[in-house]
């Protein structure tokens, strides 16, 4: 191989292949491309301005929808929550976005379109991965958790409406300092896509009952859940 590579210090085998400039309608980025043993597949890390590395640093973890992102499917939320996350990156001049190969919350994409046939026939999103054999989510975030530290990143501000993923970064060593919801919208089509995936899949569409106790919602604003009492944090990040 050509190409000079590294490889990170972290809890899952993951190098760092290639990297190169990214000029987006969202400003300019560093584009970083990842390979990993523990998750095949190219991870991308998109990073936006710099930061200071003991802060927490705003990220999204992103899990690749191509239907939502690229065909423009309405059945789900994806490619508004990837326009949500570079904006509040954009608007906070830092910032990064993991774009990782998760398709259908980890199935893949043969099996994400045999779930959609599954869902035609009236049975939700969560209960469609799990006719076809699959646990409802099939998402781990070590090799996130490697990339971020790779990054030198120790801790986040987390852009995500999923305690999953607070729960998978800690777990690998990486402080969610914060949780930052993303904000989208249903458009009668994917209506029941969301309700199950807050019914079923504990996701929080607000800023109440999540772990760790402190939120920041996206004007600015954490609520400490344990007593109630706003705090404010900083400049909007929308």
């Amino acid at each position: 191989m050509s190409q000079l590579y590294t490889m990170c210090e972290c809890n899952s085998s993951v190098w760092r292949m290639a990297e190169s400039r990214l000029t987006t309608t969202y400003g300019e980025f560093l584009l970083m491309a990842y390979w990993s043993v523990a998750e095949p597949g190219e991870h991308l890390a998109i990073i936006k301005g710099t930061f200071p590395l003991r802060e927490p640093v705003l990220v999204r973890l992103h899990s690749q929808c191509l239907t939502g992102e690229v065909l423009g499917s309405l059945q789900c939320d994806c490619g508004e929550q990837l326009h949500e996350a570079f904006s509040a990156i954009k608007s906070k001049s830092s910032g990064v976005l993991l774009y990782l190969p998760q398709e259908g919350r980890g199935i893949g994409l043969v099996n994400k379109i045999r779930a959609y046939a599954l869902q035609e026939k009236g049975v939700d999103t969560v209960e469609a991965n799990i006719k076809l054999g699959f646990a409802p989510d099939q998402r781990h975030y070590g090799v996130a958790a490697g990339i971020l530290k790779d990054l030198g990143i120790r801790s986040v501000r987390l852009l995500t409406n999923n305690p999953d993923k607070i729960q998978g970064l800690e777990q690998h060593g990486v402080q969610v300092c914060a949780r930052v919801p993303i904000i989208t919208s249903a458009n009668g089509k994917n209506n029941f896509y969301l309700a199950a995936k807050q019914k079923r899949l504990g996701h929080l569409f607000g800023i109440t009952g999540v772990e760790p106790s402190e939120v920041e919602s996206a004007n600015g604003v954490a609520e400490n859940i344990s007593d109630g009492i706003p705090a404010t944090l900083g400049t909007a990040v929308k």
